[in-house]
């Protein structure tokens, strides 16, 4: 089995209980680790950290993924890590949950609502999700909440020369998020029905970028398919542009 997969079983599985070929399958694909260390940034975002014996000598890069399993068969939801200790042992995840509390949201937003230090985990990776090392930058990148994982990993990594415009649904969430994360100098703008902050989006996009820096459009697909065409109508071309949809409305597992 490679890894697509393993991904159509992890990530499109349903949530039953874990039988014999279920437990043999997680024994082969993933491997173990504990939370450390759980931080509520605010009711929809929290601050992971894992660590183990098995996050240790990992070949990492920042826009890499993990899958990690929900605990229920095998139904998996995907995180990208913000840092990775290779020495240590360790890892940092942002989750964001859709839902508010324990019981709001899908399988994702309930995992991460309902952790706790000492609780284990089984996660399969890291992978190849995005790839910023075949540019040197300036990056400019769009996303929503489920972005900001990948935004900070790339920060830390790109350093002045990576920027991020944001649409959120909660700009006083957002922005407390941010702050607490490094992030502070993000750009935000409310999300409003009907697509209608697009426009501003996309003006702020090229405000930050010029005429040479590469686009990542992460986040919501809808948006992004917005966002390539009035990009390519500025004139931006294929070879600036770099595309990951993390979720749609009623979909799951894109990434």
């Amino acid at each position: 089995m490679d890894s697509q997969d393993v991904d159509r079983v992890t990530e499109n599985a349903a949530p039953v209980a874990a039988g014999p070929v279920t437990r043999t399958l997680l024994r082969w694909f993933m491997r173990p680790a504990r939370v450390a260390a759980v931080e509520r940034l605010s009711p929809r975002f929290r601050r992971i950290r894992l660590e183990g014996e098995a996050l240790r000598d990992v070949l990492w890069a920042p826009g890499q993924k993990i899958q990690v399993a929900m605990g229920m068969g095998l139904a998996a939801r995907t995180y990208t890590p913000v840092s990775w200790d290779v020495t240590g042992g360790a890892t940092q995840l942002l989750a964001f949950s859709h839902g508010e509390g324990s019981h709001g949201g899908g399988p994702g937003s309930r995992w991460a609502a309902g952790l706790s230090a000492g609780d284990g985990c089984q996660f399969f990776g890291p992978r190849r999700s995005l790839d910023f090392a075949d540019h040197a930058g300036p990056w400019v990148l769009f996303g929503d909440e489920t972005s900001f994982a990948v935004a900070l990993a790339c920060r830390m990594a790109l350093g002045s020369g990576f920027r991020c415009v944001f649409e959120v649904s909660d700009l006083a969430e957002a922005r407390s998020v941010l702050d607490a994360v490094g992030l502070s100098d993000a750009m935000l703008i409310g999300r409003l029905p009907g697509e209608g902050h697009l426009a501003a989006v996309v003006d702020a996009l090229s405000r930050a970028g010029g005429d040479a820096a590469h686009f990542a459009l992460t986040g919501r697909a809808p948006a992004i398919q917005q966002i390539t065409r009035a990009l390519k109508e500025r004139g931006v071309a294929a070879s600036r542009r770099k595309a990951k949809a993390y979720w749609a409305p009623g979909k799951s597992g894109l990434d």
